[in-house]
């Protein structure tokens, strides 16, 4: 059983950054793999980036390739997405979620076991 909880998001201009954390508890952090997902109102949870467990193998959504990265410290049982270049249609909830999943990194949310409850980031024009 793994338990997520995301912090760092808020209110930003575009074209500025924030760096959202996803704390998980549970002792098979280290051997999942773990993404991050949006979604925004009214419309349906998306795919925005994912890390192997050891963080050797990443994947990113082509709109957020080049200005999002996705890291991970097994040590502090913690993932995080660093976000650049924010945009207004980056305006959503994100949400940190693990799989069970070891040798791929799957961008279909059914993949995914465990989810946190979001945290809303807001990108103003």
């Amino acid at each position: 059983q793994v338990q997520l909880v995301e912090s760092g998001g808020g209110l930003v201009q575009a074209g500025g950054s924030l760096r959202l954390s996803c704390a998980a508890s549970g002792r098979t952090f280290s051997s999942n793999t773990m993404g991050w997902f949006r979604q925004a109102p009214g419309k349906e949870r998306v795919f925005v980036a994912a890390i192997s467990w050891s963080g050797g193998s990443l994947n990113y959504a082509n709109s957020v390739k080049g200005r999002f990265t996705i890291s991970r410290d097994n040590a502090k049982n913690t993932m995080y997405l660093q976000m650049n270049s924010l945009k207004p249609e980056d305006t959503a909830v994100y949400l940190c979620a693990a799989s069970n999943a070891k040798f791929t990194i799957p961008t279909y949310a059914g993949s995914y076991n465990y989810w946190g409850q979001g945290t809303q980031v807001t990108v103003s024009s």
